[in-house]
């Protein structure tokens, strides 16, 4: 790794067979990223975690690891543990989303990186052809949470894409202005928060946030056929979609709520919402 890098990762990463693709990797993120924060909740892999924590990974000076005590810690605890290295800026990400594009586009991967330090946050969302893999339980519910959102930003935006960079002032900024828990609520909270702030918030679509959840358990990334496939079994499953309505009202929630949180030296945002 060269001194220039100043990028670190902060991934949350609940294990689902994805080891082995993640060691064949790790040379690459780490030519990447200057340091890795890897955020796991209580029930992953204990076998994967003590690899980390007292097995072949532990001793490596530029891995970090953090076992919460509880699943809606990751995300603050993993931007939290990357502010304690010395990087200027910080790459979130779902690992196993990672993981996907870093296989499958990887040009693009690293071009979105680099375009990190050029701000102070940066939503990585899903292009048309990145969305068409998903199943509908996430699009159409999805397209609920991202208009609010969108329409409290002012700018059309996909929060719910599990990439996004700060620069070290802003990811402290939410550090110090929220709590752990209620994580995918923060794909709403932490925009909301950074724009009433004043941070400018930049956007990027990219095609390489596709639907991850076919590759569990493979020992690469999913065809297309395989996607769709198991997207629409996805679909056929009530439970998924009341799951995803679940998730959507709790970005929703948490957007709303980080419209009037106190802030200091800012006023509530006056919240106007479209009419149907």
């Amino acid at each position: 790794m060269g001194n220039e890098m100043t990028i670190a990762l902060a991934a949350t990463w609940n294990p689902r067979g994805e080891l082995g693709r993640f060691e064949q990797l790790l040379a690459g993120l780490e030519e990447q990223y200057a340091h890795i924060v890897i955020s796991f909740p209580p029930v992953a892999d204990d076998r994967v975690v003590r690899l980390f924590t007292e097995g072949k990974y532990s001793a490596r000076p530029d891995v970090s690891v953090i076992q919460n005590q509880v699943w809606s810690w990751g995300r603050y605890m993993a931007l939290r543990t990357a502010l304690q290295t010395s990087v200027s800026h910080i790459h979130y990400a779902d690992m196993d989303r990672l993981l996907r594009w870093v296989e499958t586009r990887t040009a693009e991967w690293r071009e979105a990186v680099v375009r990190i330090e050029g701000g102070d946050y940066l939503i990585m969302g899903r292009s048309a052809l990145a969305y068409a893999t998903h199943p509908q339980a996430l699009v159409r519910t999805e397209a609920i949470s991202n208009r609010l959102i969108s329409q409290l930003v002012g700018q059309n935006l996909d929060v719910s894409a599990g990439s996004k960079g700060f620069s070290r002032r802003a990811a402290q900024f939410l550090v110090d202005h929220t709590q752990p828990g209620r994580a995918l609520g923060t794909d709403g909270a932490w925009t909301v928060l950074l724009h009433r702030a004043g941070f400018r918030v930049d956007y990027l679509e990219v095609d390489g946030l596709d639907w991850e959840t076919a590759d569990r358990y493979q020992n690469r990334s999913a065809k297309s056929e395989q996607q769709q496939a198991q997207a629409h079994a996805y679909d056929q499953d009530p439970a998924q979609w009341a799951m995803r309505v679940e998730v959507a009202l709790e970005i929703v929630e948490c957007g709303l709520e980080a419209a009037v949180q106190e802030l200091p030296g800012t006023s509530p945002l006056l919240v106007s919402l479209p009419v149907y």
